[in-house]
């Protein structure tokens, strides 16, 4: 508790005597950041191996080259973020200036996950120093080897002051949240979000928490059915379906069910070979806890593919489960697993109706062709954010914001969102004292019917 004490007032003291304004400052630190990941690269893909069995194509695709894109999208655009934002004055003001000054709010926590270990933890961080702020990190106790190598390249390579990494178990993130943060970004689980939101109410710390759900994905009649499949096996079996955005289950016409079903086991044979539990680059659940919470849900319908596991290796193959009602109870909670639950529909309306009445998702992803239904899809159901004729692949676009809805979470970040996340807006007037309207003192009935005509 003392030493966590002492490092948050640190970096306190650091930000408050201004370090962390200056844009060349701020610039040099992306820059160390994108190096130490450069330099690190070979030891990032040996712990990853570690905690996941991740190949090393799939540890650049899903984490280091997005960390790659998302520090160059920050150096392109930094200096045009920070600028101050020069906004309308209205007529009432005549004679004003009025802007906005994106602020950086100070020390921030950044909590992360063990399914994405380095992106996940990084990414926040990126916004955050981008934005100006100390961070301090506390990556997830699953992902040892990620989390040791997070914190010893972290420290090889910036002042404490500045960016740093507290490693632990649960006590150690409950001793991080008594203290007193400007600002707290956790991903994770939506029960472990309530307790951050709790701890942040404390000190009323604002809190970006990204959460999970069951985010559907849903196949209409009219849907490319090949392609379909393909985009859909990728989306869900990347990272053994320990993605928070992954779908959760596919909800498909009944005229196309069983060529789908057809053409996914196909894509799964082709993406991860006949044995998959025997296939070096396929990843591995990551620890036994939530490998027999994913076997129980086997018990759930039919399996119709896959269903093999291995215990000594933490692996499931990618299943198909058919059968599968509202009330089973792999329908329950979020899979985070590869295991693809499918319910068959016959009417559009009547399918988005049953995912209406349920929490928000994350993400939503619909596969069809009539626009009008696209439409319909996305203005009628809420969601964090999703894809048409594509899964997943949303969150590769820094233009975009990435983030939950309701019980999927709140804030966003990615890109210019992320910056602005972890930026106070502070509204700015610049008065003239050149002129004083008379207009908006009280004492005459001239002065209330000019203020009238201008602000009615």
């Amino acid at each position: 508790m003392e030493r966590i004490h002492t490092l948050v007032e640190n970096q306190r003291t650091f930000f408050m005597n201004g370090n962390t304004i200056d844009y060349e400052y701020r610039k040099e630190n992306l820059k160390k950041l994108k190096k130490m990941l450069k330099d690190y690269e070979s030891e990032i893909y040996y712990a990853l191996k570690q905690d996941l069995n991740k190949s090393k194509h799939e540890t650049f695709t899903t984490e280091l080259g997005f960390l790659y894109s998302e520090i160059d999208f920050a150096l392109r655009n930094l200096r045009s973020w920070m600028a101050p934002a020069k906004v309308p004055s209205p007529l009432s003001h005549k004679g004003s200036k009025s802007y906005i000054i994106q602020e950086p709010y100070g020390v921030v926590l950044v909590i992360s996950p063990w399914n994405y270990p380095l992106q996940l933890a990084i990414a926040p961080a990126i916004a955050a120093l981008s934005a100006g702020n100390c961070v301090i990190l506390k990556p997830s106790e699953h992902a040892k080897a990620t989390s040791q190598l997070l914190a010893s390249m972290i420290q090889a390579t910036f002042d404490s002051s500045l960016f740093h990494v507290v490693e632990g178990e649960v006590d150690i993130t409950e001793a991080l949240l008594k203290e007193k943060f400007d600002y707290i970004f956790f991903t994770g689980s939506s029960n472990v979000g309530k307790i951050i939101m709790r701890a942040a109410s404390e000190h009323l710390t604002p809190v970006t928490l990204e959460l999970g759900g069951k985010s559907p994905a849903i196949v209409d009649e009219d849907a490319n059915i090949n392609l379909t499949a393909k985009r859909l096996v990728w989306a869900k079996f990347t990272n053994a379906g320990q993605t928070c955005v992954a779908p959760d289950y596919l909800y498909v016409h009944e005229r196309v069910k069983f060529k789908l079903m057809k053409a996914i086991v196909k894509q799964i044979k082709s993406l991860y070979g006949k044995n998959p539990l025997y296939n070096e680059d396929y990843t591995r659940i990551i620890n036994e806890k939530h490998f027999n919470r994913l076997l129980h849900y086997l018990d759930s319908g039919k399996v119709i593919h896959g269903g093999n596991s291995e215990e000594s290796t933490l692996m499931i193959e990618p299943t198909i489960l058919d059968k599968i009602t509202w009330q089973d109870e792999i329908m329950q909670e979020e899979i985070f697993g590869p295991i693809l639950p499918i319910l068959t529909f016959k009417n559009i309306e009547d399918a988005l109706y049953e995912i209406k009445r349920r929490d928000k998702a994350l993400a939503l992803y619909y596969f069809g062709e009539n626009e009008k239904i696209q439409q319909q899809v996305i203005e009628f159901i809420q969601f964090g954010g999703g894809a048409i004729n594509d899964a997943v692949y949303h969150l590769a676009n820094p233009y975009l914001p990435f983030g939950g809805v309701g019980s999927s979470g709140m804030g966003q970040y990615h890109g210019k969102f992320g910056f602005e996340t972890f930026s106070h807006q502070k509204s700015i007037l610049k008065q003239t004292t050149k002129i004083d309207f008379p207009f908006r003192y009280p004492g005459s009935k001239l002065n209330t019917s000019v203020v009238k005509k201008i602000m009615k």
